[in-house]
């Protein structure tokens, strides 16, 4: 139940099971009271932050921004809420943003945050914390961070922007900050009728570890709302905290690139 070292240049997590045994996810399911499929609860584990362990079951995820109907009618900026479900739809957590409305609507998508991440038992089992920094590439001393907790007041670790004139870079740090993995996306993160793919990848840039993708939603969702929908996959037996600190690159991505508030149009690239 240790932390070891596997193929990719970086530390996974290992659960006792034999090599190359993987944990199936549980088909019998629970079904909430509002009808929504919950992922079970998993046992326990050792070195495994509580709340985490959903994580060693699964190499893909789903984030579905929930679509709120006072953001279509008046353009007023509410607290995001999100579904995180594994590749079977179940629901694995639930997502909700805690800012006021001073700062959502004046701040817009540049706003800082707390995200909470809720288990199906109602736990909070991560914390996303976001400072208010710059998003534009002209100011390299000030630009994006992001500090994942699980549980709540225990940093896991960080997603911090790197300076890049053209793309968005970023690198994931352990809670010791030591760089673990990078993040590359596109030169133009506004893409039309496809996805728009970021690139995780070791530090050598050698082995490709996983992919943050925004989907493409269709042309009406994505004209009158900025409700996304993204992908995520990773390796099985990436360390559960790094998969939670992906989920959290995912988040940030989200609110730099694809979140509009009023008429403020979406970003197209980090030199805006």
């Amino acid at each position: 139940g240790g932390a070891g070292t596997g193929g990719y240049g970086f530390q996974v997590q290992t659960t006792g099971l034999p090599a190359g045994l993987a944990v199936p996810p549980i088909q019998n399911q629970p079904i909430a009271n509002n009808g929504t499929i919950w992922m079970p609860v998993p046992l326990p584990l050792p070195n495994c932050p509580p709340g985490l362990e959903y994580l060693t079951q699964i190499d893909q995820i789903l984030i579905h921004q929930q679509i709120e109907l006072l953001e279509i009618l008046i353009d007023f900026e509410t607290n995001n809420k999100y579904e995180i479900k594994n590749a079977l739809g179940q629901r694995v957590y639930f997502a909700a943003e805690d800012t006021d409305c001073c700062t959502r609507n004046c701040c817009g998508p540049s706003r800082p945050f707390a995200l909470r991440i809720i288990d199906n038992l109602g736990h909070e089992v991560i914390r996303l914390e976001r400072p208010l920094r710059c998003s534009s590439c002209w100011f390299p001393c000030c630009l994006q961070e992001l500090e994942v907790q699980a549980p709540p007041g225990t940093p896991v670790g960080y997603v911090v922007q790197t300076w890049h004139p053209c793309l968005p870079k970023f690198v994931i740090q352990n809670e010791k900050r030591m760089d673990i993995l990078k993040i590359t996306g596109p030169c133009i993160v506004c893409g039309c009728c496809q996805d728009v793919n970021f690139e995780v990848k070791s530090m050598d840039e050698t082995t490709s570890v996983g992919r943050i993708s925004k989907q493409w939603s269709g042309i009406l969702k994505e004209a009158l709302t900025d409700a996304d929908n993204f992908g995520m996959t990773f390796p099985m037996d990436l360390d559960v905290k790094m998969k939670a600190v992906m989920i959290g690159a995912c988040f940030l991505i989200d609110y730099m690139f694809f979140e509009r508030t009023g008429d403020k149009k979406q970003r197209t690239g980090v030199w805006q």
